[in-house]
């Protein structure tokens, strides 16, 4: 039984640990600076109950990694009632900002007027769509509100570990090749599947490269948006001594119809994974993009080693 003054004689008291001394001193938390602008999430596709909840999964993870994040989803197709629009959560943000500054100088503190970007804009996209990025700058521009719109999150190894994980998840890919267990249908061969055209098959075989060092077997990237990409891509990889195939989408979800994946995977007469969805990398990525943009994190999120 404790006392007023602490627990009763004979129990363990339990002290703070003493901070580290020198370079191997943990590094202090970062957290949302005071008055930033707010992270908000441009979320590309048709809005819907699965949308959202995607796009909510990606801003938990955002804010788990900075305390104090101002983090909010716009939709690109929003309808500013269940699904709002990218354009109103930027008015939306730009009127909450000065709605504290003039309280604040009501209440009398001494307060600079906010300055510099209201929001900064990361699109939820893991490659290039030149289509909807001029979208997504189209709806700033017409919200009238100081934004900063960051670059798409991928290439990174990061993407390349969550493609890797949902070929695993689907039993298309050895979890771990560390641990040399058989998958009875892992593919020898990876169409991955892209949007956006000729630059974003580009980047998605940067990708692509990195998803094959970890997988050991050879990934082409293909445009679903191009008719017959994916089937010249299977056949390449077929005549290249491929024979059980697998569809890797390099997509997060919204971009496109599930139906498309399908019809595309019918084509190339193969299996497809899952999109990456809101895989703890997307979250991270995004958040990377966000303090990069305001420069206060150095260093993007770093990729697991290739087992």
């Amino acid at each position: 039984m404790s006392s007023p003054t602490g627990p009763a004689s004979g129990l363990p008291v339990r002290m703070p640990r003493p901070r580290q001394p020198g370079r191997h001193r943990r590094p202090e938390p970062l957290v949302a600076p005071e008055g930033a602008p707010a992270l908000v999430l441009a979320v590309p596709g048709t809005p819907s109950s699965a949308t959202r909840s995607l796009a909510d999964e990606v801003i938990s993870i955002a804010r788990s990694e900075l305390p104090g994040l101002d983090a909010r989803v716009g939709h690109l197709d929003g309808d500013d009632a269940e699904f709002p629009s990218l354009s109103a959560v930027l008015v939306s943000a730009a009127d909450e900002r000065a709605a504290r500054f003039e309280q604040a100088r009501a209440a009398g503190l001494d307060v600079n007027e906010p300055d510099g970007p209201v929001a900064v804009v990361v699109p939820l996209l893991a490659g290039p769509d030149n289509a909807l990025l001029r979208r997504i700058r189209q709806a700033v521009m017409d919200s009238k509100i100081a934004a900063e719109l960051t670059d798409v999150l991928g290439p990174h190894p990061l993407l390349a570990e969550g493609l890797h994980v949902r070929l695993s998840e689907a039993g298309l890919a050895r979890a771990d090749r560390a641990r040399l267990f058989t998958v009875a249908t892992a593919a020898d061969g990876i169409i991955l599947a892209s949007v956006g055209g000729d630059e974003a098959v580009q980047a998605a075989g940067i990708t692509g490269m990195l998803l094959a060092a970890r997988l050991a077997v050879p990934v082409i990237a293909a445009a679903l948006d191009e008719e017959g990409s994916i089937a010249s891509v299977a056949e390449q990889l077929r005549s290249s001594g491929s024979q059980q195939l697998a569809l890797a989408p390099y997509l997060i979800g919204p971009e496109i119809e599930a139906s498309v994946l399908r019809e595309a995977a019918k084509e190339a007469g193969c299996a497809t994974a899952e999109p990456l969805g809101p895989y703890p990398a997307i979250g991270k990525l995004a958040l990377a993009k966000y303090t990069t943009a305001l420069g206060i994190s150095p260093q993007q999120p770093q990729g697991t080693p290739v087992r």
